[in-house]
């Protein structure tokens, strides 16, 4: 047997939503991920809701990377004064995933047009997690998820795994 082959790898999800005025009852992206992660079979194994301020968000990351190997932050990836997962996040990767934010925006071309400009998805490693950060709208958390994040974060994890 190859000795590189492995098995599937387990993916273990972390949602965290990135406002400062969603709460549980009113997180529909948050709801959503969560949803299409449990769909796939993969377990959340952290959850949160934090305001937009680059403390939050890095103490959210850090506690979601103790315990799971794929988190995605929904939120805080515009242009806005507040806006400040990039910049909060950013600091964490070892390695940026380019194509992600790359084939987001060219995803939601065609959904919103031109206005898919002002996205600042991304996404990149962390030690052996991968982090993706997406608007918080649903229509967005909707497109990551089926489209990109699900279809290949089996493959990303075991390329990580080696």
């Amino acid at each position: 047997m190859d000795p590189t082959h492995r098995g599937p790898v387990e993916v273990r999800a972390a949602v965290i939503t990135v406002s400062s005025t969603r709460t549980e009852a009113t997180d529909t992206s948050g709801q959503l991920i969560r949803d299409r992660f449990t769909a796939a079979g993969h377990p959340v194994v952290y959850s949160a809701i934090v305001p937009d301020t680059v403390t939050a968000i890095r103490g959210a990351v850090a506690r979601a990377i103790e315990c799971a190997n794929c988190i995605v932050l929904s939120g805080g990836t515009g242009l806005t004064h507040d806006d400040c997962t990039i910049e909060a996040v950013a600091s964490f990767y070892d390695r940026t995933i380019d194509g992600f934010g790359e084939l987001f925006r060219a995803r939601s071309l065609a959904e919103i047009g031109t206005a898919a400009m002002l996205s600042r998805a991304s996404a990149g490693l962390v030690g052996r997690s991968v982090v993706f950060c997406i608007p918080g709208s649903t229509g967005a958390a909707r497109l990551a998820l089926e489209d990109l994040i699900l279809p290949e974060i089996g493959h990303i994890l075991t390329h990580v795994g080696r």
